[in-house]
């Protein structure tokens, strides 16, 4: 029987791990993380999943340890498999897997390597993205490809609607390679780095607006930071603003800033094209259309 060791996290741990055990691999180890107690939870948990098929589950705080390769080696996977598992994993520990180390990666390699690159090709208006599953190597998101599965991106989905797509393009990524990675015919093409890019990580402030860009731009803007994200905001003179979800408006009316037709909300940007507001908190309130006739509000 085929042996695995699982490094995972976060929904696509959850279905890559289900997708291994339907397909007999014997994961003899789940590595995971303790949830961080300041982060928003919104993903099921690999830690439960494991424990429910009675896999040794381990959350060290770091992966990189004696212990950990101490264990690994006398585990002597074939494999070693990481579903979006938070820490780069050492050479010295890729190499206890007899039969490779592989990765799936939420994006179409090469491009949008590094991190969050779900949130990275919606706020680039990118209209596909995906999941591959390439060999790990030192460098990050570096080694040969494996397999890959295309998603579209449609124009108002939010990062989360996207997230969940990517989630299913990697169970069927990972199912439709996995009979031949066991056979040892799986194709193994490699990166040009070239054609792709390395992203960083993102943070609560990258979701300020910038009011002299575009509609697209700032529409983007709202839909990669969208909950469970943090949001896209600005602060406005009667307080905080967060946008949570807008689509382009074709025919707005000709008034500039924050404002209100009827029941609809508007939001005139750089390009002198509108957005309507279609969920948006002020003061942490939700933003009502018949707030709007009461006040002017300015954008900052």
């Amino acid at each position: 029987m085929t042996r695995a060791v699982v490094f995972a996290y976060h929904n696509v741990g959850v279905r890559c791990l289900k997708a291994l055990l339907a397909q007999g691999i014997d994961v003899a180890l789940v590595v995971t993380h303790e949830d961080n107690p300041n982060e928003t939870i919104w993903f099921d948990s690999v830690a439960r999943t494991a424990a429910e098929y009675d896999i040794p589950v381990i959350t060290p705080e770091e992966a990189n340890t004696p212990e950990l390769l101490a264990r690994l080696e006398a585990i002597r996977p074939d494999f070693l498999f990481s579903f979006y598992y938070r820490q780069m994993l050492k050479p010295v520990l890729l190499a206890t897997a007899t039969r490779g180390a592989y990765n799936m990666h939420g994006s179409l390699l090469p491009k949008y390597r590094g991190r969050v690159p779900i949130n990275w090709a919606v706020l680039h208006g990118e209209t596909e993205t995906g999941a591959t599953l390439h060999q790990m190597v030192e460098k990050p998101d570096a080694g040969e490809i494996v397999a890959q599965q295309a998603v579209p991106i449609l124009p108002d989905d939010t990062a989360r609607e996207v997230f969940d797509k990517v989630v299913l393009a990697a169970e069927m990524c990972l199912l439709g390679v996995l009979p031949r990675l066991t056979l040892g015919t799986a194709p193994h093409t490699p990166m040009d780095l070239k054609q792709g890019s390395y992203f960083g990580g993102r943070n609560a402030e990258d979701g300020r607006i910038d009011w002299t860009q575009s509609a697209q731009a700032i529409h983007n803007l709202v839909r990669a930071v969208a909950p469970p994200y943090p949001g896209a905001f600005c602060d406005t003179s009667a307080g905080p603003l967060r946008l949570l979800r807008t689509i382009r408006a074709n025919n707005a009316p000709d008034s500039n800033g924050l404002f209100a037709m009827g029941d609809s909300i508007f939001v005139r940007c750089g390009d002198g094209k509108c957005l309507c507001v279609l969920d948006a908190e002020l003061n942490g309130r939700p933003l009502m259309a018949s707030e709007l006739e009461k006040q002017t509000i300015s954008l900052g």
